[in-house]
């Protein structure tokens, strides 16, 4: 088998928006991945690894609300969206403010009649030393990684509830499991983000809601590509992953695909770590 081959077929497939999977090396359609018809919110979706999911999400059939602070981003990003074939609603919201969470959620219900998939992908980050953190740094922070997630997923939850069905999609990071230095902040958010996935799958499982949580690595994105090409900040974290290689956003789209679809309707309150290895030793 000409492995190079069926992937170069499988990504050429994947840009005409056919859910697909490897199947004895054969690429297939598959309806378990067929997104068609389904609501999905991706917040900070304008760019980085929330774009590239909801991306991928509309590729895989789904109509999209586009989520970030910026209205003329949503927009922006809304149009680019459509041309995969399928809606997308701009609709810009303060993941810390929990009125503008409610009123996300009646727009998006009002529009399209119902939300079948959440994911939770604002985030903020702050690089200082802990005994350097200000209240105000560590609000910034876990306002947004925290905070926000649980009160999106809440005021959807609900939602979801009332529809007995739903996907949940937290984005966390590895950095909730092993830790950094000087990220403390980020760190204790994204933790919280991964046991929060539990509580919740655990909670809301007799309603047909599925809670997941997707933890990337060192993912290279708009912005810190800069840094992260630096050749000592390259080469100081690239030795601690086994693949000896950054993460593309393209390495989250099919994990998240996964937990968005039906493909996933039997797991609950798990987490898939996408991390080069990072964490495998």
């Amino acid at each position: 088998m000409n492995l190079r081959k069926v992937c170069s077929n499988a990504r050429n497939i994947s840009r005409n928006s056919s859910p697909i999977v490897l199947i004895g090396g054969n690429v297939v359609n598959n309806p378990s991945f067929d997104l068609t018809n389904k609501v999905a919110i991706v917040t900070g979706s304008t760019k980085g690894i929330g774009r590239g999911i909801a991306e991928g999400l509309a590729k895989a059939g789904a109509n999209l609300v586009i989520v970030s602070r910026n209205q003329s981003d949503c927009n922006q990003v809304s149009e680019e969206i459509k041309k995969f074939g399928h809606d997308a609603l701009p609709v810009a919201t303060d993941v810390t403010n929990l009125q503008a969470i409610e009123d996300l959620v009646k727009k998006v219900t009002e529009y399209y009649g119902k939300i079948d998939i959440l994911v939770n992908n604002a985030g903020s980050a702050i690089t200082k030393k802990a005994e350097d953190l200000t209240e105000a740094d560590w609000d910034r922070v876990l306002n947004v990684d925290l905070k926000g997630v649980f009160f999106c997923a809440q005021a959807v939850g609900r939602q979801m509830i009332s529809q007995k069905e739903g996907k949940i999609i937290n984005i966390a990071s590895i950095l909730g499991l092993v830790g950094d230095r000087q990220v403390l902040p980020y760190c204790v958010a994204k933790g919280g983000v991964v046991q929060m996935t539990k509580a919740l799958a655990l909670e809301w499982a007799k309603h047909n809601i599925q809670v997941n949580s997707l933890c990337p690595g060192y993912v290279i994105t708009p912005m810190n590509e800069a840094d992260l090409k630096q050749e000592k900040i390259h080469n100081h974290i690239t030795k601690k992953i086994a693949m000896r290689r950054f993460g593309e956003i393209s390495d989250m789209v099919g994990a998240a695909l996964l937990m968005a679809s039906n493909a996933s309707d039997y797991m609950t309150g798990q987490m898939i770590v996408i991390d080069g290895g990072w964490t495998a030793e």
